[in-house]
């Protein structure tokens, strides 16, 4: 074997010795050039070598050649696999496609939340004392079907329809959290959360969604009510916020349209210091059908 193909041979030993140890698309592309080179020399030496072998010349070249074929293929491979994983774990926007991960979400059971910063909104004005307006993004669309009916009592399905925003368009992944509580703010059914939006158009965010309250209204404490807690995901922090709420009351509750009034977060479901959202005439948009047998 000549001085330069075991030069080549060599230095291809000593890097995969060491494991694969391309940092760059660029140091592959060289390592593949010189494994042409080092195949050439192989062929050249195999082919002026005139020795008594039960071999023929093209048989000699064909063995050498696929062996080191075999061999560096194997190595690029590994190489290759390499480099790609360590630019899909370390973003890197000089390799030859974008590999920039997405952000994980967590995955929140319906109605946990969980106490993190409070985030500065830029709606008018500060918020009052109430539920955490922050936290982990949930996958949305929690809802429960119908109760069963009873003899003389009132079942209540609520047609969320939309709801009105001046930055509606802005929203990502919006849906909306629904619970009932009693003046404490204890949970008096289930909560549910909407799938998220249908579609958002001008200054409204349309949902056309029916929630089944889960209790009878003849059985609600007196003093409960209904909140509706709008919420939308934030990329450049990766959680969900809640960005304003509304709730109805027990006095409220009547077949047909129903329009009630947003208030700035954080959900205040003790109902003690509410601050309207806007002075702008949006508000949340509501269809109630009551069923009793």
């Amino acid at each position: 074997m000549s001085e330069a193909a075991r030069s080549l041979l060599q230095r291809w030993g000593a890097s995969f010795r060491k494991g694969t140890d391309f940092d760059s698309w660029g140091q592959l592309v060289e390592a593949i050039d010189e494994y042409q080179i080092l195949a050439r020399h192989l062929q050249k030496e195999a082919q002026s070598q005139h020795n008594n072998s039960e071999f023929t010349e093209d048989q000699k070249v064909s063995v050498v050649v696929g062996v080191v074929k075999e061999l560096v293929s194997q190595m690029l491979f590994l190489c290759l696999a390499d480099l790609i994983l360590k630019n899909i774990l370390t973003y890197n926007k000089e390799f030859p496609f974008d590999v920039q991960p997405v952000p994980l979400r967590k995955i929140l059971a319906p109605g946990e939340e969980e106490h993190l910063e409070f985030e500065e909104d830029d709606e008018e004005g500060g918020a009052g004392a109430g539920s955490p307006d922050s936290f982990p993004a949930r996958v949305p669309g929690t809802l429960l079907p119908r109760l069963p009916s009873e003899p003389g009592m009132t079942l209540l399905t609520i047609n969320i329809e939309k709801i009105g925003l001046k930055d509606a368009g802005q929203c990502i992944d919006p849906y909306i959290t629904v619970s009932v509580k009693d003046l404490n703010g204890i949970d008096l059914t289930p909560v549910q959360d909407t799938p998220v939006a249908l579609r958002k158009e001008d200054t409204y965010v349309h949902f056309n969604v029916d929630i089944e309250i889960q209790k009878h209204v003849e059985k609600l404490t007196k003093g409960a009510a209904i909140f509706f807690e709008f919420k939308h995901y934030k990329p450049k922090k990766r959680f969900t916020s809640t960005k304003c709420f509304a709730f109805m009351e027990m006095d409220e509750i009547k077949p047909g349209a129903i329009v009630i009034e947003l208030y700035k977060k954080p959900t205040d479901f003790k109902r003690k210091k509410l601050q309207l959202l806007t002075k702008k005439p949006l508000y949340l948009h509501l269809h109630q059908t009551l069923h009793k047998e």
